[in-house]
C-alpha cells in the first residue's frame, strides 16, 4: 500500500500533514547522525562500517603478524641514529602528549581522514596536542581506493587536516596503503590500476600543498598490489611497516626508509615508529 493509498483511506488532511512532518523530521535526524564526526556518510553506506578501527597498520598486523612485543624484544642496529616517534588514531582517544614527550617521542603522525567522508573525532586533541608538547607532527589518510578516485581522496584529506606548512614542525601528509579492511586485498584493482590511483592521490596532494605525500605500506602488500612498482621512489618518502627487529627487504626503488613502524605497542601510546636519522633531520624533512 502506497502513502497515497494511506491518505485516501484515512481521508484526513491532518493525518497527511503529520506523516509529512514525521518523514521530514526523520530525514533531518538521519542526516545529522550521518554527518557526525567519526562516522561514515551516506555515500559510504555498506562499505566504510568501522573507520575508527582502521588505523595505520591495523591490517598489517592481521595479515603479516609480528615477532615483536614492545621495546624489550627488539634489538636494532641501524647504520644511523634513529629518532623515536609514534602514530595514533581515534582508537587512542585523548592522548597524554606530555607523558609521551617525557618518554622520548619526538614526532607523531595522527590519522585525519579515511575515504571521502570520515574524520577522526579526536584529531584536534591529537594533532594540536602533539605540537604543543614539542613534537614534530603530521597527519595521515587511510586510503580506500575502491570508494573514490585518488584525487578526490587527496582533496578531502587536505581539506580536513592533511595540509602542510613550512614551519619545521609539520610533516607532509602520509598516504596509508595497506590491506583492505572491507574486502579484497587490492580493493579490486589491478597492479597498474593501483599505481594509477596512488599517482592520482600523490599528484593532487602535491598540487595542493607543494609536497609529495609519504607513502606508508608493507613490502608484501606493495608487491602484491602494485606489482612492486618503483614509480614513486624518486618523489615519495617511504614509511615501511614491519614488526620485527629489522626493516627487511624494501619495495623496489627505495634504497632506504624514511620512517619505520616497527611495533604496534610499546613505550608510547599507539604504534611505535622510528625516523631514519637524527632529530634535526626530522625537522629538515618537515620543512622541506
Amino acid at each position: 500500500m502506497s502513502h497515497g493509498d494511506l491518505s485516501v483511506m484515512h481521508g484526513n488532511g491532518s493525518v497527511r500533514a503529520r506523516l509529512t512532518l514525521f518523514t521530514g523530521l526523520l530525514a533531518t535526524m538521519l542526516s545529522l547522525v550521518l554527518a557526525a564526526p567519526g562516522t561514515a556518510h551516506a555515500d559510504d553506506s555498506g562499505h566504510m562500517t568501522h573507520p575508527d578501527l582502521d588505523w595505520l597498520g591495523s591490517q598489517i598486523k592481521i595479515h603479516e603478524g609480528s615477532d615483536t612485543a614492545g621495546d624489550s624484544k627488539v634489538v636494532v642496529t641501524p647504520t644511523v641514529t634513529q629518532t623515536p616517534g609514534m602514530d595514533v588514531s581515534s582508537y587512542q582517544g585523548d592522548v597524554n602528549w606530555s607523558g609521551a614527550w617525557s618518554k622520548g617521542a619526538k614526532f607523531a603522525y595522527v590519522k585525519a581522514t579515511e575515504g571521502t567522508s570520515y574524520t577522526n573525532p579526536y584529531f584536534a586533541q591529537q594533532y594540536n596536542g602533539s605540537y604543543n608538547a614539542g613534537m614534530v607532527r603530521g597527519s595521515y589518510h587511510f586510503a580506500l581506493p575502491d570508494l573514490s578516485g585518488g584525487a578526490a581522496q587527496a582533496d578531502y584529506f587536505v581539506a580536513h587536516g592533511g595540509g602542510w606548512s613550512a614551519d619545521g614542525k609539520t610533516l607532509p601528509g602520509a598516504l596509508d596503503m595497506e590491506y583492505n579492511p572491507y574486502g579484497a586485498t587490492c580493493y579490486g584493482k589491478s597492479a597498474s590500476g593501483m599505481v594509477s590511483w596512488i599517482q592520482s592521490f600523490s599528484n593532487e596532494y602535491h598540487a595542493k600543498t607543494g609536497r609529495y605525500p609519504t607513502i606508508y605500506t608493507s613490502t608484501s602488500w606493495w608487491t602484491t598490489c602494485t606489482g612492486n612498482s618503483s614509480a614513486f621512489a624518486a618523489k615519495n618518502a617511504l614509511w615501511i611497516a614491519r614488526y620485527s627487529s629489522s626493516v627487511g627487504t624494501l619495495p623496489t626503488g627505495w634504497g632506504y626508509q624514511t620512517f619505520w613502524q616497527w611495533a604496534d605497542s610499546g613505550t608510547f601510546p599507539g604504534d611505535q615508529d622510528k625516523f631514519n636519522g637524527t632529530l634535526d633531520r626530522v625537522k629538515a624533512y618537515a620543512k622541506g
